[in-house]
This record gives structure tokens, sequence and C-alpha cells, in this order.
């Protein structure tokens, strides 16, 4: 008989609660609930809506619980870097979203006391004005670290709100710039000199480990049992994402494509040097103590945020995929450009931008939606192309495969264009990979895999359960 666990899986757009049931031979999810994720401008910045978003969890929860009475964990992963700060079991402010313009004041406030340089020998992580480090350099001078006694980030908030327990998932914990990459600690020093204080840094958990219990208030107002536990899982999207890789070959590389594409490539142990500095590598923690070593690369946010500009401008509804169609119909050269300069990070009008970036080098701009769209979608195919061929040189791990999961293993087009530009097959899919490594570490944790526990044997039963789609080179 198969186990149940239950999945929040909340993404920077859209958050969704599923079930999982895994058995001897099968993983299989089955959807909850689903709901928007969309932050929120006040007068003084760019805010997630986290008391709607727990909302919506509570429901999902509820739901789920009632579906399946027999649910015997809850886990929870989210985007990185964001947070909220507590005094006490106060929050004080609502947590600031990542495109929030503040963060380049903390770009400055942290390397005036430390060099990129510096850091990177600390942390690894490649250097993003988001990162939590930069957020909370920003705030120190507003006084709000002054009152605070704990950093939460986002799963480890809800986690809180939902046991009482206070900890920080290492995997999430390791994108925040104040995780050593090597020991995989806190490195409170670090915090210290940049003013952050030391005292708001968690106890550290592991995924697989549990947090706590429902409290008596919560599990009442779901339905289920006070007993039932919290297990921490890679709470950092990407990390879970990575769980559920359906590789059965050891050359392996993966893009997480969704809001932002994650490309890199699963190693033993961090890889910090000069040249993984200079080419903007960053390493991250991966389940069983492994290291994600990739680059962020804006990813469909590009795509997502043009169609919204089209349709403010419309007043008309904008089918993907018409738009893809039309996008594959285009001949001749299209324009690339650099989807990584942080000119494409903050929302508003995209297809301008991306205009602008052509017309201020000389070059010829994509006209129209269709342009538009075949110029993302080869500029992202390009980019993980440059991406995979530097992870291969710089760890010295060769890739026969790329293996791309999440929202993005459905955009046809994009696949085919990232295979034709990394002369590499391509596997596409599963499409909910995030929640699909939640669920395997749940019930790992639970006892319910009843096959070898290793990562290996957890991506084999993925890719029996959700054989990908390939995609050949053509070009």
């Amino acid at each position: 008989m198969n186990g149940a666990v239950a999945a929040v899986d909340l993404g920077a757009t859209s958050g969704r609660v599923m079930l999982g049931y895994v058995g001897r031979d099968e993983v299989r999810l089955v959807p909850v609930a689903r709901f928007p994720n969309q932050p929120v401008r006040t007068i003084d910045g760019l805010h997630w809506n986290i008391l709607e978003l727990y909302r919506n969890v509570l429901a999902g929860l509820g739901k789920a619980v009632h579906d399946e009475p027999g649910v015997g964990s809850i886990g929870i992963d989210s985007w990185a870097v964001d947070y909220a700060l507590l005094e006490g079991d106060q929050m004080l402010g609502t947590p600031f979203h990542y495109r929030d313009e503040r963060t380049s004041r903390g770009v400055d406030a942290v390397h005036s006391l430390a060099g990129f340089d510096e850091l990177y020998a600390v942390n690894g992580l490649q250097f993003l004005p988001i990162n939590s480090i930069y957020q909370l350099a920003a705030e120190r001078d507003g006084g709000r670290l002054d009152r605070a006694d704990t950093m939460l980030l986002i799963p480890d908030l809800l986690a809180f709100w939902l046991t009482g327990a206070r900890r920080a998932e290492r995997t999430n914990a390791s994108t925040t710039g104040l995780l050593d990459a090597r020991s995989g600690q806190w490195d409170r020093a670090l915090a210290e000199r940049l003013g952050i204080p030391p005292r708001i840094l968690p106890p550290l958990a592991e995924p697989g480990t549990v947090v706590g219990t429902l409290l008596p208030g919560v599990a009442a107002e779901i339905g289920a049992a006070g007993s039932l536990p919290v297990t921490a899982i890679g709470s950092h999207d990407t990390a879970s994402a990575v769980v559920a890789v359906p590789a059965t070959e050891s050359g392996f590389a993966y893009i997480s494509s969704g809001t932002w594409s994650l490309v890199g490539v699963e190693l033993e142990h961090p890889v910090i040097t000069e040249a993984s500095r200079a080419a903007n590598f960053t390493n991250e923690g991966g389940v069983d103590g492994r290291t994600r070593f990739l680059q962020n690369v804006s990813g469909l946010w590009l795509l997502s945020e043009s169609v919204r500009h089209w349709e403010r401008e419309s007043g008309e509804t904008i089918g993907l995929p018409s738009l893809l169609a039309a996008a594959e119909q285009v001949r001749g050269p299209v324009g690339v450009f650099d989807a990584g300069d942080p000119a494409f990070i903050p929302p508003g009008d995209m297809p301008a931008r991306i205009g602008a970036w052509f017309t201020s080098r000389g070059l010829p701009a994509p006209e129209g939606p269709a342009e538009v769209t075949r110029s993302i979608l080869e500029s992202l195919a390009e980019a993980y192309a440059r991406s995979l061929r530097q992870a291969a040189e710089l760890s010295g791990h060769p890739v026969s495969v790329v293996h791309v999961v999440g929202g993005g293993s459905q955009n046809a087009l994009l696949c085919q264009l990232t295979a034709d530009r990394t002369g590499l097959p391509v596997l596409a899919g599963p499409v909910e990979a995030t929640a699909l490594g939640n669920v395997l570490i749940q019930a790992r944790a639970q006892g319910l895999v009843a096959v070898d526990s290793s990562m290996e044997s957890l991506r084999a039963l993925v890719a029996r359960a959700f054989p990908p789609v390939r995609y050949t080179p053509v070009r």
C-alpha cells in the first residue's frame, strides 16, 4: 500500500499543495490546491503578500487532510533568498520581494566592508543583487535588525507558523550568502563584520529531519492530528527539483526552468576558485550534502513579463500556445541578447527593455510579439549553452545529456532550441519536479520508499514514473 505525504510548493508567481503517493515502484502526485502568488507594492517598496499565501497554504492543507486522512508528513519548499524578521513571535513588517529596488543599496553597503573575491571565498555564491546578504545590509540602517532576534526564510517562516519551531533548512540557507560553502555552517564572524547580528541566524536543519509537529490550533484548523510532523526537505525549490531529475546516467546536467532558470551540474564538493568566481558560478547546497554548481539565468520571467505587458496594452488575453506557435514560424535571423543583464530583473515593460538592449548597441531590435518571443527563447537557449559549457570546464564534470525540469520542460520550442545550441540531447520533464523532490525526501524520511534510499534510486523511480521527452539536436 502506498504512503501519502503533503507537499507545499511555492513559486514566485503561484503556489500549490499536492498529495504525494509513494510505493515500491510508484510515485504520483495529486493536485489539491493551486493559488496565485503576486507581490504587492506599498509606499515603502515591493512585498510578498505572505499572510494571503499562508491562508492559501492552510486551506490547501485542510483539503489535503480531508481528501487523504492518512497523510503522514508535510514538507514546504519555495523560492530562495527572501525572509521575514521576527521579534519574539511577532513579524517585523511584511517580507520584501527580491525584486525590490532597495537591494542596490545593500550591494554597496556589503562591498564597502568585504570584496567580491573575499565573499566568494567563504560562501561560493554567484553575485546576484537579490541575495539575502544584500537585502539584510539594505535594511541594517533602518533599525529592524536591532529589534530582530530571528531571520526565517519563507519556507522556514511557514514551518514556524505551523509548528512553533525556528529552524533554517540548510539548502535554502546556502543561498543567503552567510553560510560557509565548505563547512555548511553559518559564518557568524562574517555576519558580525557586515553589521548583521549573528543572533538572528537560527539553528540549521538537514533535509529529512522533523522540524516539529503541528501546533494544536493549526491542527484543529486544518482537521489534522496534532502529531502530524512537518519535515524539512530541500526547501529551496531548486534543491527539491534536482532531487527529481530523472537521470539514469552520470554525465548529466540540469536546467530547472521556471521564473528563473538554474543551469548546472551536481557535484560532491563545491568549486571555489578564481575561475569559477570570474565566471559567476554559484555553489548552493543540495540534498544529501551534495553541491549544486550552477548559474542563475533569468528564465521564463522574460516571457511572462512580456505577455503581461502585451495584455495590459491590448486589453486582451494572449494564449501562450498560439504565441509560441507564431514564434516557431519566425524565419530568418533573430537577435540574441544577454538574458542575464540586470536590466531585466525588475518588473515592467519587458519588450521595451529588450528593444533598448539592442538599439543601445546599434543592433536591430525584434519587432512584434512573435519576434520578441523567439528572441527571448533563442537568448535563453544560448545562455543555457554557455553556462553548461562553463560548468563542465570549471568542474571537470563532462556533460553528455541535459535534463530540463519544471514548467519550462513543457515549452517544446525552448527545449529544441536548447538541444540545438548545446549540441546535446535534451530530456524534458517532469513538470512538477519540485513537488516530486519534496515528496520523495518526505517519503524517505517516513520509511515509505521501498527501494534503496540513495539519490540515484530515487531518480530511477522518477524516470520510471515520468518518462522524459527527448529532443535531439538538428543543427
